[in-house]
């Protein structure tokens, strides 16, 4: 079901999905009160939903459907922070609106939304108010000379990584995240970090060194690797081919943590589609580092981390609201 107040980005949007013979637009709304009716009466599997209606914002229409109506929820928005206010209701990914007056612009927006659609089809929704209900950590972790945290998410991620980092305390080694993300948002998502927790988060950039409660993630269009200088460590971002289908890569990160860091290191695999990162992560563990996967049951999309999983790259699987306290003890075992 495709909901958005303006009738011509209805129509793009509704004829775009649906000329794949995989996706039926079941129907339309324009506002949050008429997608509830439409709701009840088509069952739709998937829907998108604008951020700006009237009547009702998208946002205040997530927090309030999904207790009710667990639903996965694309949200389609201009270059706005608020995305992320929507993926905190509940929603589980999230699109750029594109300029209808470039043909190229909608034809790669109707591509990405196809994606997202089926891959939102697949996606569990029934855990998303029950993650973060753990009690916060509190915990005066010692300096860990040499130590690095690496991080890999897709579809869910941003909520996922707000949810572990929302537990570690200023005194946590420094962690790089690669998060599939859009370029316009990767430093909104660094900003948000920032000010919603407790470490210090930034979209990195060449010759930024990884520091005790730091926190940098990826740009959204360029690959992130670390180089080890003396006994600490930078990254490295460039301009790439797309690896598994992305870039930036959690592949590309994780081979570099396993080559700079080995056993000095935590590899981390969360929520989404496709199997990047997998061998990066079973790298690092050949390189005697501890590596943690989301679980099924608490994953959005049970992919990647299902994939590292299966071929041995995960030493611990937990569920999300688990990952925090296993972090803590596996530096306390050193």
């Amino acid at each position: 079901m495709v909901v958005d107040d303006s009738i011509v980005f209805r129509e793009v949007l509704s004829r775009g999905i649906s000329s794949d013979p995989n996706i039926e637009v079941v129907a339309t709304a324009t506002d949050p009160f008429d997608a509830r009716d439409k709701i009840i009466q088509f069952e739709p599997d998937v829907m998108t939903c604008d951020v700006e209606m009237p009547r009702m914002n998208g946002i205040e229409f997530i927090r309030r459907l999904m207790p009710q109506y667990p639903l996965p929820v694309i949200v389609v928005s201009t270059v706005n922070s608020a995305v992320f206010d929507a993926m905190n209701a509940g929603a589980i990914d999230f699109v750029t609106k594109p300029d209808v007056r470039s043909v190229k612009n909608v034809e790669n927006f109707i591509n990405e939304m196809i994606v997202k659609v089926k891959i939102a089809s697949t996606a569990n929704v029934l855990h998303w108010n029950t993650v973060g209900s753990s009690n916060k950590i509190i915990s005066n972790i010692n300096a860990y000379i040499n130590k690095i945290i690496a991080v890999g998410a897709s579809t869910g991620g941003t909520e996922a990584i707000y949810n572990v980092l929302k537990h570690l305390p200023k005194s946590i080694p420094g962690i790089v995240i690669v998060q599939h993300i859009p370029p316009d948002f990767s430093r909104m998502f660094a900003e948000r970090l920032n000010t919603s927790t407790a470490l210090q988060v930034k979209e990195a950039r060449t010759g930024d060194y990884i520091e005790q409660g730091h926190v940098l993630v990826a740009p959204g269009d360029q690959h992130m690797r670390i180089i080890r200088v003396g006994n600490k460590y930078r990254v490295e971002c460039f301009k790439g081919d797309k690896l598994n289908g992305h870039c930036p890569s959690v592949d590309i990160l994780f081979e570099s943590v396993a080559k700079e860091a080995g056993s000095q290191a935590i590899g981390i695999i969360l929520t989404g589609m496709g199997y990047d990162g997998a061998k990066g992560l079973l790298l690092m563990r050949r390189k005697g580092a501890r590596t943690i996967g989301q679980d099924e049951s608490s994953s959005v999309v049970y992919g990647m981390p299902k994939v590292a999983f299966n071929i041995g790259a995960v030493e611990k699987q937990v569920s999300l609201d688990k990952i925090s306290k296993l972090i803590y003890s596996l530096l306390a075992e050193g």
